[in-house]
């Protein structure tokens, strides 16, 4: 039995060590090819170079304004996750609380969301009306209501499992529905709107096609389309990549 556990140990950690190399390699690949020429870095490859060319890093930070594409990253990550993570609470608060037949359609209305695909052409219609194409604030607020849907329907199952008492408690101790809401059922919610918060970060800081379509002004950009400059029509530099 203790042969077999050892030989059951032994595999379990020889498959984890694969895992993570298979893991490791595309990271190794990308700081590799980073030191490269452009020559050396076109095909890829896992060799060292030749002669590191550091000043890589150097032209991609000045030519590619990454310092100032890096706080348009932070700052429309952040923002968009506060406003989704507050306003998906509320919303999946009330639909979980009162199940009516118009909150359930509600409800399955907004969690459609998560699959149906994006109408762009109606979409660039509503933000020219509101005047909200090329302006950070209009960039925030489509990052916000994309990550709704899932965010809501997340929610929606955590609240659940809350006890109703505690509404009822906060309500005979003279809370409003506000104030009920953020003192005693926001902070129970942390758990569920940590890992939100962390998995809308990270969609958003990701997310490619919203600011190219919606963002015209180079200053605005995003460390994804900041490092898009580096792509050319007929040839691209992937060591700056």
């Amino acid at each position: 039995m203790r042969i077999d556990a050892r030989v059951r140990s032994s595999a379990n950690h020889f498959i984890a060590l694969v895992a993570g190399l298979l893991v490791f390699v595309p990271i190794y690949l990308v700081f590799v090819n980073s030191l490269k020429t452009r020559a050396e870095s076109s095909s890829m490859g896992v060799g060292l170079p030749a002669v590191p060319q550091w000043e890589n890093y150097t032209t991609v930070i000045e030519d590619g304004d990454l310092v100032v594409a890096f706080f348009n990253s932070l700052l429309y990550s952040l923002s968009a996750t506060a406003i989704c993570v507050v306003l998906s609470a509320m919303a999946a608060y009330v639909l979980a609380r009162r199940r009516t037949r118009g909150h359930r359609l509600l409800y399955l209305l907004l969690i459609m969301g998560i699959a149906m695909p994006t109408n762009f052409v109606t979409l660039m219609q509503v933000m020219q009306w509101t005047n909200l194409v090329n302006t950070q604030l209009g960039i925030i607020l489509l990052y916000a209501a994309m990550q709704i849907p899932f965010s809501v329907f997340l929610v929606y199952a955590f609240v659940g499992s809350i006890p109703r008492e505690l509404d009822e408690a906060a309500f005979i101790d003279g809370c409003g529905p506000i104030r009920a809401f953020f003192r005693v059922i926001f902070p129970l919610l942390m758990p569920v709107l940590v890992t939100l918060s962390v998995l809308s970060i990270l969609n958003i800081w990701n997310e490619f096609l919203m600011p190219l379509y919606f963002l015209n002004s180079s200053s605005a950009w995003p460390m994804t389309l900041a490092v898009y400059n580096f792509f050319g029509m007929y040839q691209s530099n992937w060591a700056l990549v």
